[in-house]
């Protein structure tokens, strides 16, 4: 496998941990079974730890329980987020699942592997923990208690972010292994490895059904190599020993299958095909180069483009090539979850396919633009916006209904209202770059928006 790289001359000679903008490379995947993949999805305690079931149903007796196929036991009884698991002394918990950031509904419909971007992280989860403590009684219940509330305890301070709706999963996973040691996977309540910086650069969820076409995972190419053993990082949040991260390696592949067996959701509402045939060949002119080609023979480059060229907010791709963050690279590389090539960041972002685009308002890596009738005209970009309530999806613009501030966060005096302001003014917030296009005539924009709806 190590040939296989140096073979592509993706990284840099002098760090291991970089590699270079350009095409990214293919690597073999596990194979796996989408069918067993999707009920270990839904089912599987990949996240092992939680709050124990009677405290749960006491701490949030109205808890929505979505029926989704698939889902069995008590799992049919819960929220699709939240999976029973029973722990080595007998008491049911209920944990969380992949869902709760991969999973969101459009015009009332759920879409797995849509990125949740209503998610809320702006509140400090230790306080959730120490409320659903008041509701735990018995030994063994307080035991499992307190082996979630002490992830919780260690991750509560670095994974709160300035808005709702941005994700923090990059510091999560940092957190996490700040407290768990890359050899043997043991627990330690002080941290092992420095943690990550307490301000989460904001992240916006990348769809699922991409995943087939790409050759690494996320923005900044972190994730290639074997995606099925870094995808479930996410079972770092309650794992002690190697013991419990075979068992879920065992059956990681499946659950990579099974998300790339996934088609993105088509565009539920009539097109004008006369503009879609315009559409296509502007996109084939302006996008096409980056993102890719459509239709009976699509294309895909997997290409990394420098923060330069792109010229969006730089700072996430800052902060994961610039040398401070080693130590994390330096864990996976020692850990079941991957190897020297699987946590290799580029220093810029690469461009995603754009299958399904039109589901996965607002754009850009840290979800800074509303919609994509403003991510083509950039001087119409809010600085400061905010979600309309009750959501609605606004066919035109190709995004969710959003209401331009006058003012942002700092100038906000009631708690719940800043948290709902998008603030392009901080670190990571800036909603600038991704000029290409801007210089088409609104009408030409008018026809290209109309295509990307059928992508």
């Amino acid at each position: 496998m190590a040939v296989i790289f140096a073979l592509a001359g993706c990284y840099d000679d002098e760090n291991d941990h970089r590699s270079t903008v350009g095409q990214v490379p293919m690597t073999p995947q596990t194979s796996g079974d989408p069918e067993r993949g999707y009920h270990a999805l839904l089912n599987a305690p990949y996240v092992s730890c939680g709050i124990p079931l009677d405290a749960f149903v006491r701490l949030a007796p109205d808890a929505p329980t979505e029926p989704l196929a698939g889902r069995t036991g008590r799992n049919a009884e819960l929220p699709y987020a939240a999976t029973s698991v029973v722990n080595e002394d007998g008491v049911e918990v209920v944990a969380s699942n992949c869902l709760t950031c991969h999973a969101a509904e459009i015009d009332g419909e759920l879409i797995i592997g849509l990125g949740n971007e209503f998610a809320d992280f702006t509140s400090d989860p230790r306080r959730l923990a120490l409320r659903a403590g008041a509701f735990v009684s018995g030994a063994a219940e307080t035991r499992a208690w307190e082996t979630w509330a002490d992830r919780v305890e260690g991750i509560g301070p670095y994974i709160q972010t300035k808005t709702i709706g941005v994700n923090p999963a990059t510091n999560l996973t940092w957190a996490l292994m700040a407290h768990l040691d890359p050899e043997t996977l043991k627990w330690s309540k002080t941290p092992v490895i420095d943690p990550p910086p307490v301000d989460p650069l904001p992240i916006s969820v990348p769809p699922w059904w991409t995943l087939s076409k790409k050759n690494a995972m996320f923005y900044t190419t972190i994730a290639r190599g074997d995606h099925s053993r870094y995808m479930l990082l996410a079972s770092m949040l309650c794992i002690d020993g190697t013991g419990d991260v075979e068992e879920v390696l065992d059956y990681a592949p499946d659950i990579r299958a099974y998300i790339a067996s996934l088609d993105a959701p088509e565009w539920p509402w009539d097109a004008d095909e006369l503009l879609v045939e315009q559409g296509e060949a502007i996109f084939n002119d302006v996008c096409a180069e980056c993102h890719g080609t459509y239709g009976e023979e699509e294309t895909y480059p997997n290409r990394v483009y420098p923060l330069g060229k792109i010229g969006t907010d730089p700072a996430y791709a800052i902060e994961q090539t610039n040398g401070d963050r080693d130590r994390f690279y330096d864990w996976v590389e020692r850990s079941p979850y991957g190897d020297e090539y699987s946590a290799a960041p580029a220093p810029g972002y690469i461009a995603p396919p754009l299958d399904g685009v039109w589901a996965t308002a607002p754009y850009l890596h840290n979800g800074s633009v509303p919609s994509i009738a403003a991510l083509l005209s950039p001087e119409a970009r809010p600085k400061f916006w905010r979600h309309r309530l009750p959501r609605t999806y606004v066919r035109e613009g190709m995004g969710w209904a959003y209401d331009a501030l006058e003012k942002g966060q700092l100038e906000e005096p009631d708690p719940s209202a800043r948290r709902r302001i998008y603030d392009t003014t901080f670190r990571g917030y800036d909603n600038r770059g991704h000029s290409f296009g801007s210089e088409l005539p609104a009408a030409e924009k008018t026809a290209l928006i109309e295509y990307l709806k059928t992508l």
